[in-house]
């Protein structure tokens, strides 16, 4: 495998009227969301061999789950039904589309519930990207398994840890920061937002984030901007990448196709820059579009935007 991807699942509904609150008359359409599992859909979409780790219901919605993602290419051999449970749901308002509103729907959510023996040893050991996203870490046994499958990794490994902030799925802010600091103590790569970084390490601004993650032994930071653009940083270069101007139609997905893309650049060996602009550009396109999984771009339209860019 080229990219495992590890974290929470769901079956997405998009309101398609924007402005309009859930107190209002809407409309939806349906996909399948969860960063993470966005995450494994874009880099499945950019033609990297990508598999998704996580937990359904033993319902039809989790046989959604599990046909979208093979339509989409990413293999399922670690998406397990939990018996007896639901698979989750998360509704989206556009109220605005820059930052939807999302209602989750998670009670006893299978997602938590992996354990270490879910996946091989071997598995974890040769995947060439391990991206964990730290929302599997707020709760159940997928938070005691993403750690130890992380400590398996060699430290010349891309273990990623994506900070994946969302405050409804953590106890408190205290708990979301200690999860943080152990996962970020075993990554070689972290992504995250400002207001993730503020979350996790306290840093307010994209360049004390970037020190913060290199003095704790992060070989790459990438500090998402979003209008703005995103920061790369490791001990010996830091590069910021100017947005890409859009019309924004829904801003969810956007850092998951960025992450996908990002996984991209790093199995191609790019430097800074080609990454930064490619992952960006992933983002940027997917925010013009109303889902996510099913909005995640191909390599030919990402070559489309650059090009337009530039």
């Amino acid at each position: 495998m080229d990219v495992l991807s590890v974290g929470r699942v769901s079956v997405d509904l998009y309101a398609q009227e924007a402005n309009i609150g859930f107190d209002g008359q809407q409309t939806f359409q349906k996909s399948i969301g969860g960063s993470p599992t966005n995450v494994a859909v874009a880099a499945a979409r950019l033609g990297l061999k990508a598999a998704l780790a996580t937990k359904v219901g033993e319902d039809g919605f989790g046989e959604y789950v599990r046909s979208k993602l093979s339509g989409f290419g990413v293999a399922t051999d670690y998406v397990y039904t939990q018996p007896g449970a639901q698979t989750p749901l998360a509704f989206a308002a556009l109220t605005p589309p820059e930052t939807p509103t999302i209602a989750f729907y998670r009670n006893q959510a299978p997602d938590t519930t992996l354990l270490a023996s879910d996946i091989p040893e071997a598995a974890i050991k040769e995947v060439k990207i391990l991206w964990i996203s730290q929302s599997a870490l707020a709760v159940g046994t997928t938070a005691e398994a993403a750690l130890s499958w992380m400590k398996l990794r060699n430290p010349s490994q891309h273990t990623i840890v994506d900070l994946d902030y969302r405050a409804t799925l953590w106890a408190s802010k205290e708990a979301a920061k200690a999860k943080a600091q152990e996962s970020i103590a075993l990554a070689t790569i972290v992504v995250g937002n400002l207001q993730e970084c503020e979350v996790a390490l306290g840093s307010k601004n994209e360049n004390e984030a970037a020190d913060s993650l290199l003095a704790l032994g992060v070989k790459l930071a990438v500090i998402k901007l979003g209008a703005d653009g995103v920061l790369l940083a490791t001990a010996s270069e830091r590069v910021r990448i100017a947005p890409i101007p859009v019309e924004v139609v829904c801003g969810l997905g956007a850092g998951d196709a960025f992450g996908g893309a990002l996984c991209y650049g790093i199995l191609q060996g790019w430097g800074l820059e080609q990454m930064g602009r490619f992952a960006n550009a992933a983002g940027a396109l997917v925010s013009t579009r109303l889902t996510c999984a099913d909005a995640m771009p191909s390599l030919s339209e990402l070559d489309l935007i650059l090009e337009g860019a530039s």
